[in-house]
This record gives structure tokens, sequence and C-alpha cells, in this order.
């Protein structure tokens, strides 16, 4: 099993930055990549940003140039630093690790972002 902890949520003004953490524990061996994905009221869950262990990133379209992933090595960590935010990206961030097999889910992180 492999456990992550999400933090950094919370609410910002339009325009402003803020940066979600996941710490990452457990069976971390089989973990191929780790990313964010995110919710908003009345939608379904979407992909944010991915980043794979072979060092590969991808991002979705509404948040190339604003998002980055990152990833800190020794504390077993995955950042996600977001500028310039916009009211749009107002939604409940996940966590996400997967293997060849698995995939696991933080219990998510609101971020609020105000006009």
């Amino acid at each position: 099993q492999v456990q992550l902890v999400e933090s950094g949520g919370g609410l910002v003004q339009a325009g402003g930055s803020l940066r979600l953490s996941c710490a990452a524990s457990g069976r971390l061996f089989s973990i191929n990549g780790m990313g964010w994905y995110r919710q908003a009221p009345g939608k379904q869950r979407e992909l944010v940003a991915v980043r794979r262990y072979s060092g590969s990133t991808n991002y979705a379209d509404s948040v190339k140039g604003r998002f980055t992933i990152s990833r800190d090595n020794a504390k077993n960590t995955v950042l996600l630093q977001m500028n310039s935010l916009k009211t749009e990206d107002t939604a409940v961030y996940y966590c996400n690790a997967f293997s060849a097999y698995d995939e696991y889910w933080g219990q998510g992180t609101q971020v609020t972002v105000s006009s």
C-alpha cells in the first residue's frame, strides 16, 4: 500500500500563487510516477499534471505555462507550483501515485481562487 498526504491548499486571489505538496509513504518501490488531478463541483475529475519517474511530464492544456510539477526525491514528495491562478482553477486537488497495476489517491485539498 501507498499512503499520500496532501497539503498547501487554500484561498487565493486571481493572479496569485499556491504550492501543493504531496508526501508519499509505504511501498514506494512499485511506484512509476505521481501526479495531480482536480475536481470542480459538478464536473468530472481531470488530470492536471503528471510526472513519471523516467522524468517525463504531462500537463493539461489549461494549466500549461502556469503550473509546474516537480519531485523532491529525498522527501518522497511531489510538488505542484501554481502561478497566475484563475477562478476556473477552483477545485479539490487530489494527489495520485501509480504503478503498473495499481493507483493510489490522497484525501484531497481544496483550492479556491477568488475574483
